[in-house]
């Protein structure tokens, strides 16, 4: 079997994909233990303010979750930034983050955007700064003790992206 990428939501936010939002339950759960009972509605309060979820699947399995919104200001402009991006904790090291990461980055470029950022929620998460640093992130700051995870404080570490020469 192959790994796919699936958008659950569409560009605007609709659940297109209600099937794939329920399986990607188990997986998100792995990092966001504090999600309450009702996911979906959850999630749809999520949609509603520019949260965009996608999936990495092989089979009916899913293998990671990528969830961003795009953003905008009058300093920046466009920018994308990625809420959560979690792979389910058998499939690691298979290259399914960078694989999210890496469509993320490529839907990013097709839209002319500058920059993504990331905020990894834990500064001991070797990992996933290495999956962000392997896709071209560079470490931008540590914010101390400003995250919860896992019923404890963490440190947050920002990475940043560009995408494109600023003007």
């Amino acid at each position: 079997r192959r790994m796919r990428l699936i958008d659950v939501t569409d560009e605007i936010g609709c659940v297109v994909e209600p099937l794939w939002l329920g399986r990607a339950e188990g997986v998100h759960r792995q990092l966001r233990t504090a999600l309450p009972p009702d996911y979906a509605g959850r999630l749809a309060q999520v949609f509603a303010n520019g949260g965009r979820l996608a999936v990495a699947a092989e089979g009916e399995a899913v293998l990671g979750v990528a969830l961003w919104r795009l953003t905008e200001n009058t300093y920046e402009g466009r920018r994308l930034y990625v809420d959560d991006l979690v792979t389910d904790a058998a499939q690691r090291s298979r290259g399914v983050g960078k694989a999210l990461l890496n469509e993320l980055v490529s839907r990013c470029r097709s839209q002319g955007l500058q920059q993504m950022l990331a905020v990894i929620g834990d500064s001991g998460n070797a990992a996933s700064i290495g999956v962000h640093a392997a896709c071209g992130f560079e470490l931008v700051g540590v914010m101390k003790s400003v995250g919860r995870k896992f019923d404890r404080w963490v440190d947050v570490v920002i990475m940043q992206r560009a995408l494109a020469v600023q003007p």
